[in-house]
């Protein structure tokens, strides 16, 4: 029999005549003693249950890095739901969005007491000390189906519906099946570290900052942003949209154009209520908008803009591009690459030498930037305010009072945009705003700056480092939260961002993630971008936007 070869982490290699499971190749990674969740395949991704039966580069996804954390969570999840349906059998639980570190979850029609996350928590550890086996199964479309249909999942059922696949990969903890998109642990041995917290009408579901540390991060509470997502969620129930079946639905009987309308006509109104809350403050003179990348903060800056005018404001946007201090000045990271992410970057004294005189009714001279030399320029741009005028600065510092130390509380209006979708795939698993903002982000930079999606992967776990670091810790500082994501819009970007995809090859690093997204977005009808709006935010990430962004 023809044998195949295995390539280690550290370059060494072994030849095997049968096939081999990812757990007991690990056995010959010659790797410090640490743990392993999973196994990169050829770049692919696979549960430590898989067999290995071809030529094969193999690397464990070990606990402490950022894919081991994502299968420790997504196996929590897992854990979780195994263990609801094993105390709570008739109860429906549904996953909602990310909090921290921590998932929100609710039942159906029921509210979770104290005693009742007591008893699931302790089926939970139960299941964890028994170290049960995680087994992944393909079964038959029809037999998905129907397991689905008498599980009490509706909307598993109806994502599956949308699947033309004749083989379906289900996953099997003891006696409960579920559906799980990518690799979950082989056990549940390893789940040590978790907690059920009551938090309003549901329950968090809380986890480790990343699986290698034995104890759960202080609870930080974001008051905002659940109030945005509980509101856009209640919106979705309302029009019978709450996940991405139900959209799938919508999108085969022909009721796209009036969603999309819909969908649009509620953001325009947040946007309006935004500009009403601003003008019955009276005094204020500079709008700050910030947010993670791909959050769409230029065009809301722009649509913003078109509302204040509404309500008797002359707004004029910044961009605290044009205040960046020259290279010779910008700080470095620990890598020795110039940081452009970090406050020092920019010519804080300057803008707040600026905005002084501005408020102050005085005329001054505007910088730009030039990214190609790395020195400012002037063009004689000038500006000054009148009794009407309103300003904008938008960019990823700007919730942070650092950015303006000089202007008073008072004179400000902060605005934290997030990409916050009410949308889950199904009962069980979620969307994350990452994942909206990373294809927005991919076929932008294909779009309007002949970057590949290999690329765009390759630094995104850099941008969000940045984002954790700048932007996230200053959201409960905003006096509001705009939320950019359109529910249609995953639809409309699966046309541009499944070819970006699939260029990506499986001997690419970035394989991995690519085919992660690839399955996520199978899920999906399309939606032609014929439908969306000239000043959709959208339109900011694949083009033919009514607004100019030069």
């Amino acid at each position: 029999m023809k044998g195949f070869e295995i390539t280690f982490p550290d370059g060494s290699k072994k030849q095997f005549v049968e096939p081999i499971s990812a757990r007991a190749a690990l056995a010959y990674c010659r790797e410090p003693e640490t743990v392993a969740f999973g196994m990169k395949v050829n770049n692919e991704l696979v549960p430590l249950n898989k067999m290995i039966d071809v030529r094969a580069t193999i690397k464990p996804v070990l606990k402490g890095t950022y894919e081991g954390s994502n299968i420790y969570r997504r196996t929590l999840c897992f854990l979780l739901a195994a263990a609801a349906r094993k105390v709570y059998p008739d109860l429906r639980l549904l996953v909602g969005h990310s909090f921290g570190y921590s998932y929100y979850y609710t039942f159906e029609g029921a509210h979770a007491s104290d005693i009742d996350l007591k008893l699931i928590e302790d089926k939970m550890h139960e299941m964890v000390d028994a170290d049960l086996p995680i087994q992944t199964q393909s079964v038959a479309y029809a037999e998905a189906l129907e397991l689905f249909a008498n599980t009490n999942q509706p909307d598993a059922y109806r994502l599956l519906s949308y699947n033309s696949r004749p083989k379906i990969t289900i996953n099997i903890l003891d006696d409960y099946y579920d559906l799980y998109f990518q690799p979950l642990m082989d056990r549940v041995g390893y789940l040590k570290v978790f907690g059920l917290m009551k938090y309003e009408d549901g329950f968090l579901l809380r986890f480790p900052a990343t699986a290698d540390t034995d104890t759960l991060p202080k609870f930080k509470d974001i008051p905002h942003l659940f109030t945005v997502y509980k509101e856009y969620k209640t919106w979705g129930k309302v029009i019978g949209v709450s996940s991405v079946g139900q959209l799938n639905e919508i999108i085969e009987n022909r009721k796209t154009k009036d969603f999309v309308e819909i969908t649009e006509t509620l953001q325009n109104n947040k946007l309006a209520h935004i500009a009403e809350q601003i003008r019955n403050r009276g005094n204020v003179k500079v709008i700050l908008i910030a947010g993670p990348s791909s959050s769409g903060k230029t065009t809301s800056a722009k649509k913003l803009s078109m509302q204040l005018r509404v309500v008797g404001y002359e707004p004029y946007v910044i961009s605290l591009d044009d205040y960046y201090v020259g290279r010779d000045k910008t700080p470095r990271d620990k890598d020795g690459k110039l940081d452009f992410e970090c406050l020092e970057s920019l010519d804080v004294p300057l803008l707040n030498e600026l905005l002084l005189k501005l408020f102050a009714g005085e005329e001054v001279e505007l910088p730009s930037y030039n990214f190609k030399t790395g020195e400012r320029f002037y063009t004689g741009k000038k500006l000054r305010l009148n009794s009407r005028s309103i300003l904008i600065l938008e960019g990823i510092h700007g919730l942070n009072d650092n950015l303006t130390p000089q202007i008073d509380a008072s004179l400000k209006f902060k605005i934290y945009l997030s990409a916050l979708t009410q949308l889950t795939l199904d009962d069980h698993n979620r969307i994350p705003t990452s994942d909206n903002r990373l294809l927005r982000r991919i076929v932008r930079d294909a779009q309007f700056r002949g970057s590949s999606a290999s690329i765009t992967i390759g630094m995104w776990s850099d941008v969000r480092a940045g984002e954790a670091k700048h932007i996230f810790p200053y959201q409960n500082t905003a006096d509001v939260i705009f939320n950019t994501a359109l529910d249609y819009e995953l639809s409309v970007l699966k046309i541009y961002a499944e070819p970006l995809l699939r260029a990506v090859k499986p001997t690419d690093p970035a394989y991995s993630e690519a085919s992660r997204l690839l399955i996520f977005l199978n899920n999906f009808l399309s939606v032609s971008p014929s439908f969306v709006h000239g000043q959709s935010i959208l339109r900011e990430f694949i083009g033919d936007s009514d607004f100019s962004y030069h």
